[in-house]
């Protein structure tokens, strides 16, 4: 198969108002797994969008080649990659640097100068509520609070388009809950571009804007709901009805993709 995917600059992005952009972005992979087909969606700042869909459809890679991590082979994909941000679903911090040193380590891979660097860190710590944390090391934490580390480390380097891998999906439900609290802070603290996967619909209608439903692989995507619900949104409306209302519309057709 020919390869026609092109990758384009934050130039062509911003060209139609977009952060991220996929256009008819379809995903082969040199042993002849078809893992993606026709994606086409869009990511502006302000909005956070979610992806919901069968283990294996293909929504972790959609990020990677957001991300440049993998090579499409169809489509288009437009994004400013030196302004994006990645969560992954484990915190990956190193054993033996500080929470300080983990959130500054992304900085110092872009070169970043320290005199530069250090307002930006103390903010993110501050952000993510670690900085009276921040000469604990990883051993000495709860997974809530790698991850609160995790999302400091991106931050820093103010990105305007954040993926997130699922990154709370090995946490009890207290601790996801609160994140999913947290986590809505930094986005409107921060109005960046989200684009996050998880598999509860319950977290996918709390955090997001829009989330779509993908397939069964070739992951490609079968609906797309706006959340009507206006920020902040309270813990509660987990339990209006309009909420399960919209969670049961998702939870129909994500059964249907397993099919």
């Amino acid at each position: 198969m020919s390869v026609d995917a092109t990758v384009e600059s934050s130039d062509s992005a911003a060209a139609d108002g977009h952060a991220l952009e996929f256009s008819g972005l379809s995903m082969v992979f040199p042993d002849g797994t078809h893992a993606l087909e026709d994606i086409s969606l869009s990511v502006d700042r302000g909005e956070f969008v979610t992806l919901v869909g069968p283990s294996g459809c293909g929504k972790s890679t959609l990020l990677r080649i957001a991300s440049g991590l993998e090579r499409h082979t169809g489509g288009e994909c437009r994004v400013d990659r030196d302004s994006i941000g990645y969560v992954f679903q484990d915190a990956t911090l190193f054993p033996w640097r500080t929470v300080r040193r983990n959130v500054e380590l992304i900085a110092e891979l872009h070169g970043v100068d320290a005199k530069s660097m250090t307002p930006k860190v103390e903010e993110s710590l501050e952000l993510v509520g670690l900085k009276e944390h921040e000469t604990k090391y990883p051993k000495q934490l709860s997974g809530g609070m790698k991850m609160r580390a995790s999302l400091a480390r991106s931050l820093v380097l103010q990105p305007d388009v954040f993926l997130f891998d699922e990154p709370f999906g090995a946490l009890d439900e207290i601790s996801r809950e609160r994140l999913n609290d947290e986590l809505l802070a930094l986005f409107k603290a921060k109005d960046f571009a989200g684009l996050f996967i998880t598999h509860s619909i319950a977290e996918a209608v709390f955090l997001s804007t829009r989330v779509l439903v993908m397939s069964a692989r070739p992951g490609r995507i079968i609906a797309d709901y706006d959340v009507p619900f206006a920020y902040p949104r309270e813990h509660d409306i987990r339990y209006d009805a309009a909420f399960a209302e919209l969670s049961g519309k998702i939870s129909h057709d994500l059964r249907g993709a397993h099919e």
